[in-house]
């Protein structure tokens, strides 16, 4: 497994931000776009020029989409990703579009949040979002390319049957330990026995649990949280999974910068043992 870390697409900067990456030991990250408007054959043209440039692949883009976003228990099962009807048609046409920037940049795996998946498989709801993920992945398909579910807002078991009921052979998880934690939703070591198999990506990243109904629990810096990064990685091992481990620390400044090198340190060393 390679160490990377996640960076943000912007307007500006991008070039610092790849010197950074470089400079700092990193040849892989991915690349995490909320702005529709740079998915430009211009900005490709720069982001391949840099890869090149400071030696870094990109493992994976993270598809942004419009609308409002909130990240709690409540008013995030009417706003986040494609389970809210009232956003889906904007949001399938963003994450189509961020596909297709993705393979100009020669990324395979395109990742997002769909939001909080139905637990009911008889919901309505749910089986309209499975026609509209279908669309999705008609079109990635078409470009060679894997949709990567981003974990957390879901139990691993409805993530598990949503792949399988939509059987699509392009489809892949992206698991960050942290986010089922933070979302109480599973232990990360636990969740691999039940969809260790399509996991193609990882954020390494740390948390605790939620401490009341409405509100996720913390993020932290990896190794303060709740994830048991040896057991982890250990049955990353076991299942097969050889890929990237992308740090994400959603916090700026200097803080950002010495967690992800506190990091990387962490994560060394526990693959040194195996």
């Amino acid at each position: 497994m390679k160490i990377g870390v996640f960076i943000h697409h912007s307007l500006e900067g991008m070039e610092q931000k790849f010197k950074d990456l470089a400079d700092r030991g990193f040849d892989n990250c991915q690349l995490d776009s909320w702005n529709s408007a740079l998915w430009t054959d211009e900005q490709a043209e720069l982001i391949n020029g840099l890869c090149k440039k400071y030696g870094v692949t990109i493992s994976a883009f993270w598809c942004g989409w419009q609308g409002p976003a909130v990240w709690d228990f409540y008013d995030g099962q009417e706003t986040l990703g494609l389970v809210p009807s009232v956003y889906r048609y904007a949001r399938m046409k963003d994450i189509i579009n961020g596909a297709d920037f993705a393979k100009k940049l020669g990324v395979t795996d395109v990742i997002t949040h769909v939001g909080f998946l139905p637990e009911n498989p008889h919901d309505p709801n749910y089986h309209s979002l499975l026609s509209s993920l279908r669309v999705i992945l008609a079109h990635i398909k078409k470009n060679e390319q894997y949709f990567l579910f981003e974990t957390g807002q879901e139990t691993p078991v409805t993530l598990l049957r949503t792949i399988e009921e939509l059987g699509g052979e392009n489809l892949g998880i992206n698991l960050d330990p942290a986010n089922l934690i933070m979302y109480g939703k599973a232990n990360p070591v636990d969740a691999l026995d039940v969809f260790g198999k399509y996991v193609r990506g990882i954020h390494a990243k740390d948390g605790k649990y939620p401490t009341d109904g409405k509100n996720l629990g913390p993020e932290t810096p990896l190794g303060e949280g709740k994830v048991n990064y040896p057991a982890f990685i250990k049955r990353l091992q076991e299942v097969g999974y050889d890929g990237c481990l992308t740090i994400e620390r959603e916090i700026d400044g200097a803080e950002q910068l010495r967690d992800i090198e506190n990091a990387r340190k962490t994560l060394t060393e526990i693959l040194a043992t195996l």
